[in-house]
């Protein structure tokens, strides 16, 4: 059984889901980091005011473990009558986003650098998101890490805390195991309700993210890009 207790967790909060890599920042992403965090970052340990934050009430959307924002970028511009939430740990993909956001001019877009655990747990209100997205999460292939996974049945359970009655959930992976695995979870959630036609992953998810240099490269070695789309139960 999912209590508070078990989020609050100190063996769960400190197992890392993700890997930092640090090195690889430029100039121009310290540059815009420095600059332009400032403006467009939220602090992960204050509660979110979403009207305060945007200048309105707004159907608002989640992607966690956004990399360097392609996507999110994309979706932003594509619909402005939505709002939108990044968390990422990787700071030099924040650095090279927050550029290309301040040159779109788009004020409907917000960061966390920060664990997206962390996040949810202490700046989301429950029942807040309208849809959260997760898109190709570190794998942690080997048996031995599959503990670091984000998906499991304690972040499952998270999420359908924060995502609204009627709320989105929508993942994508392209490691085969992962994929399944994430299926059981969600099926065995009780929280959740599949809108696969098939009860499995969904045919034309697919179609509602923007394909990252990522997901290019999974496609054109040959691997399948398994996706999932699930709302949460009324």
């Amino acid at each position: 059984m999912v209590t508070k207790e078990s989020f609050d967790s100190d063996h769960w909060r400190t197992i890392r889901t993700y890997v930092r890599r640090e090195t690889r920042m430029t100039p121009a992403q310290k540059r815009a980091l420095e600059a332009l965090l400032p403006l467009y970052g939220l602090d992960p340990a204050q509660p979110l005011n979403a009207r305060a934050v945007f200048g309105r009430v707004a159907p608002l959307v989640m992607e966690i473990g956004m990399g360097d924002g392609e996507h999110m970028l994309w979706q932003a511009q594509r619909h402005p009558e939505k709002d939108f939430l990044g968390v990422e740990v990787y700071r030099p993909g924040v650095g090279k986003f927050l550029r290309a956001l301040h040159q779109a001019g788009l004020t409907n877009v917000r960061v966390y650098v920060a664990d997206a655990r962390e996040v949810l747990l202490q700046a989301i209100p429950d029942a807040a998101l309208d849809e959260v997205q997760i898109f190709f999460p570190d794998p942690w292939p080997k048996k031995r890490h599959h503990k670091r996974r984000l998906i499991s049945p304690l972040f499952v359970a998270l999420l359908a805390r924060k995502l609204k009655p009627g709320g989105l959930l929508h993942l994508s992976t392209d490691w085969p195991d992962y994929a399944q695995y994430m299926l059981e979870v969600l099926s065995a959630s009780g929280a959740f309700i599949n809108l696969s036609p098939s009860g499995g992953f969904h045919p034309q998810a697919a179609s509602r993210r923007f394909p990252t240099k990522y997901e290019r490269r999974a496609r054109a070695e040959g691997r399948m890009i398994y996706d999932l789309l699930f709302r949460v139960k009324p």
